[in-house]
């Protein structure tokens, strides 16, 4: 308990001092705060980085230059020892939103001088008081449909500013009881031998399946790309179903960091999956002889012995890349529908 308590506070001032700090200030405040060998993972397109001065260079100074006034609007906040491959690590997760006026052009994306909400989920690996590693993921596909672009054809879910927990409960500054973490994460585990026996196709029909782990009034709080939705049904209408009929083989590649703390859970992959697209998911053709990794977040609020809300980031820009398709490219050379 006190090493995760530590942990957060480590976390929560650099989360402080980052979105604070002056632009040409950045890349100080990041070493201030992190460890020789800093390691960072990112969506496309920053994929991976090593050390500080790349970070700041390549992700927040044009992040706090093109949003500015930035702030941190944290939803979700916990920490939790790693318990993928019986590793140990001590990580903490923040999740909201970034926002400020989008005052300047970022990633080729035209500025609207408004309001733009940056979807985001943190995590940081704590070592000897230092982060040793970042994985960050955000909401580019969102932010460009805020600019008013369209970068790929409608899809089946809502696309809005998500909200946090419907409970208001998510920021666990203090200590939980490790119990009921436990008991998060054990309901999480169970939830994806569920999508496993789906996979090796087990004889249940969809309702069945969710049923075992989700709250009938589940919300699923998807990418952009995806979208959100809301309920059990509405949920394979609009998601589970379009995914496994237009991805084949789904090889499943395990995860960084798996963890929970309270009534929350969380984890990240990289890639998560490895799909073989058939054609026809987020309206575009499929190439099934290229396969596509995603790299994914879980957010997950637990409500007694369901799972009620899931937060989910998926780095969509580098999956399309991976069979052809660059969006970000194709928006600077004028098309955005």
């Amino acid at each position: 308990m006190t090493d995760l308590q530590a942990a957060k506070a480590v976390a929560l001032a650099y989360n402080a001092a980052l979105v604070h700090a002056d632009v040409a200030d950045t890349a100080r405040v990041i070493e201030a705060h992190t460890a020789d060998a800093y390691g960072w993972r990112g969506v496309h397109p920053f994929n991976e980085l090593s050390g500080a001065k790349a970070v700041a260079e390549t992700v927040w100074m044009p992040l706090k230059t093109a949003l500015t006034r930035l702030q941190r609007r944290e939803d979700v906040f916990l920490a939790g020892v790693d318990t993928t491959d019986g590793k140990t690590g001590t990580w903490v997760m923040s999740m909201g939103h970034l926002m400020g006026l989008f005052d300047q052009t970022f990633l080729g994306i035209p500025p609207t001088g408004k309001i733009a909400m940056l979807r985001y989920a943190e995590f940081h690996r704590v070592e000897d008081g230092k982060i040793a590693e970042t994985a960050f993921f955000c909401d580019i596909l969102h932010l460009m449909l805020q600019a008013g672009l369209t970068p790929l054809p409608p899809q089946t879910g809502a696309h809005l500013v998500q909200p946090g927990p419907m409970t208001h409960d998510g920021l666990l500054r203090d200590a939980s009881d490790p119990a009921e973490g436990q008991t998060t994460l054990d309901l999480i585990n169970r939830m994806i031998g569920d999508i496993d026996a789906a996979n090796a196709g087990k004889p249940l029909t969809p309702q069945e399946e969710l049923k075992q782990c989700w709250s009938d009034d589940m919300l699923w709080w998807g990418p952009a790309g995806i979208g959100a939705t809301y309920t059990i049904d509405r949920y394979i209408e609009q998601h589970q179903q379009p995914f496994r009929r237009h991805t084949g083989e789904r090889i499943f590649n395990g995860h960084v960091c798996r963890m929970a703390e309270g009534n929350y859970g969380c984890f990240f992959g990289w890639p998560n999956l490895t799909l073989h697209p058939v054609g026809g998911y987020m309206g575009l053709p499929g190439n099934a002889a290229q396969p596509a990794d995603m790299r994914v977040v879980d957010v997950y609020r637990r409500d007694g012995d369901k799972l009620a809300e899931n937060w989910v980031f998926i780095d969509i820009l580098h999956y399309l890349k991976m069979q052809g398709l660059d969006v970000l490219a194709r928006m600077e050379g004028g098309l955005t529908n």
